[in-house]
């Protein structure tokens, strides 16, 4: 019989005598984000705690972001202001000239020519497919698909080229303007649009079979970044996120401006607030979006682009080599500008972002 191991003069050695390995505590990882990064999208700084993928908590320093645009225009006229709006959003170029001009126009209480409203709502939709594009495109390129970043920044291209016929400028178009937009559309412009709309319609097809049921693109997307519609609300969200959370909330419909209220489209909602839920939210935004294009392109009515007011928008070229008081009215509107009652307001647009 053996004897008891503990009784023994002569116990059993143990199997491993060496201490105990001391559990070592795992701190999450912290990571500037910006100012300059290669996938970042601007100058702005997010300090960032993360657990592995999960990112626990975020400090923004708005940094260079702030471009101090209020204090620059204080020395401008209203006109020359214009430009500053483009920049704000570099993705949002002409949205943000249509909210600027809506706001003089409504302390100047006019109201500008109805072929006007139409190229206004045309312009805007085509720069809402645009921002569209880059937040997909630049969203695919991170998760690790390249194919739709290369698709949507071509179709995007043609957007700058449509822009660039009826502006002159690629991106920083300064078109809409107080009182109506600068200039009328270029001969042909409506059936280049009309081409491009049908072309990008496929082309949003072709991105959906690539991304929409994707096992991978799934896997990166469904149920992060979950947003309930409560918290949108107190968060004080707007535009697809705050649609991608449930809430059907869109200017256009709720607040119409220009001649949105005799368009006909739908507002496409989430119903998991998750970034799944906010990348179809914006799919189908640009096919509504073309949608309104077509609108925009059959309703659109002969006319002025300007309001008969040449305080306010300078007078047509032909008219001052003949009449000295277009001649004055061009010098002083652009020495001095024009000038509006004093008083605050509050103008609202729906935003792509």
């Amino acid at each position: 019989m053996y004897p008891d191991e503990v009784t023994s003069k002569w116990p059993a050695p143990p199997w491993d005598d060496r201490d105990p390995i001391p559990e070592k505590d795992v701190a999450n990882l912290i990571i500037n984000f910006g100012p300059q990064h290669p996938a970042a999208h601007g100058v702005l700084r997010l300090v960032m705690e993360l657990s592995g993928e999960t990112v626990i908590r975020c400090d923004p320093h708005i940094g260079l972001l702030h471009r101090g645009t209020e204090k620059l225009i204080e020395y401008k006229t209203y006109l020359q202001a214009l430009p500053y709006f483009d920049r704000l959003d570099y993705v949002s170029m002409m949205c943000n000239e249509q909210a600027f001009s809506l706001a003089i126009e409504k302390m100047l209480n006019i109201e500008i020519p109805e072929r006007a409203k139409w190229i206004r709502v045309l312009m805007a939709e085509m720069t809402r497919c645009a921002n569209h594009m880059v937040a997909v495109g630049c969203h695919a390129l991170d998760v690790g698909a390249m194919t739709p970043f290369f698709w949507l920044f071509e179709e995007r291209e043609k957007l700058f080229e449509l822009s660039e016929r009826v502006s002159g400028a690629r991106m920083h178009a300064a078109y809409i303007r107080p009182g109506g937009v600068s200039q009328d559309l270029p001969l042909g412009y409506m059936d280049d649009v009309y081409d491009w709309v049908k072309r990008f319609s496929l082309r949003i097809d072709e991105l959906e079979e690539m991304l929409t049921s994707n096992r991978i693109w799934k896997d990166r997307t469904v149920g992060i970044g979950v947003i309930t519609d409560e918290e949108a609300l107190n968060y004080g969200f707007s535009g697809v996120p705050l649609r991608g959370s449930g809430v059907k909330w869109d200017l256009r419909k709720v607040q119409p401006y220009d001649a949105y209220e005799q368009c006909d489209f739908d507002v496409p909602i989430g119903s998991n607030g998750d970034t799944y839920d906010r990348y179809l939210c914006r799919v189908e935004e640009m096919r509504q979006s073309l949608r309104i294009c077509l609108q925009a392109l059959n309703n659109m009515p002969e006319g002025e682009v300007k309001i008969d007011d040449n305080k306010i928008v300078p007078p047509k070229r032909g008219e001052m080599k003949d009449s000295m008081e277009a001649l004055i009215h061009h010098f002083k509107l652009f020495t001095e500008g024009f000038q509006v009652p004093p008083g605050a307001t509050y103008t609202a647009i729906e935003a792509p972002k």
